[in-house]
């Protein structure tokens, strides 16, 4: 007979939002062309950041393309921000 251990929660607040890998609606972050950042990360540089819910993920796309409460006047993000989600195959 196989014991029925099981592992208790270390930190349980680390499980308040699901999986990345459950999420299927996200925000594409990439540089736009030409930007001299890309000579430290390469051209080809991006991020996903992966939100259960539209709303969460809109949220989320509105701060992050929102202007930086410290930048300077006239600054402009030099990011691109894209909604993308997971191929339905993911699903």
């Amino acid at each position: 007979m196989k014991s029925r251990l099981s592992m208790q929660v270390c930190h349980p607040h680390n499980l308040g939002h699901p999986a990345p890998s459950q999420c299927l609606l996200g925000i594409r972050v990439s540089l736009k062309p030409g930007d001299p950042f890309a000579n430290l990360v390469g051209s080809d540089w991006r991020r996903e950041h992966w939100y259960p819910t539209e709303r969460e993920r809109d949220g989320a796309l509105a701060e992050m393309s929102s202007r930086h409460p410290f930048s300077r006047i006239g600054d402009q993000p030099a990011l691109v921000f894209e909604k993308i989600e997971r191929p339905a195959a993911a699903r």
